[in-house]
């Protein structure tokens, strides 16, 4: 199976200095289309961010789901993607999610009161996102 075939746009593998992985599988890599770039040495925080969206990815989704078969793990991870990139809120951007700002904060009091919720289900209801209907 091809990347391009799996519906892939990445261009680059950043991977550790482990001496598992050898120049032959740097040039595998190359072959496929991917630019392979070391992490600096001795510099374990450049993992962290990949290391902490494999935890959110297993905590959240891959704990609570039953993987079928590759295709149906492809389809769970792109609509958790979707889900975190979209509507998930990131307590570093101030509870607003990568992709989407955060709306005007409703300041008046006789709006909050009338607040009606819409709630929309993903991944049979694993993932749940929640958006004022007005």
């Amino acid at each position: 199976m091809d990347l391009k075939d799996a519906g892939s746009t990445a261009r680059f593998l950043i991977r550790d200095r482990d001496s598992k992985l050898t120049a032959a599988f740097d040039a595998l890599m190359a072959d496929t289309g991917l630019t392979v770039v070391a992490t600096g040495i001795r510099m374990p925080p450049m993992n962290s961010l990949m290391e902490r969206w494999i935890q959110t990815c297993r905590r959240e989704l891959l704990n609570h789901t039953l993987i079928w078969n590759q295709h149906h793990l492809l389809h769970t991870l792109r609509e958790f993607e979707t889900h975190y990139n979209e509507h998930r809120p990131h307590r570093m951007l101030k509870q607003a999610a990568p992709l989407r700002p955060l709306p005007e904060p409703i300041t008046a009091p006789a709006d909050i009161t009338q607040l009606e919720i819409h709630r929309r289900d993903r991944l049979s209801e694993i993932l749940h996102e929640y958006r004022n209907a007005t």
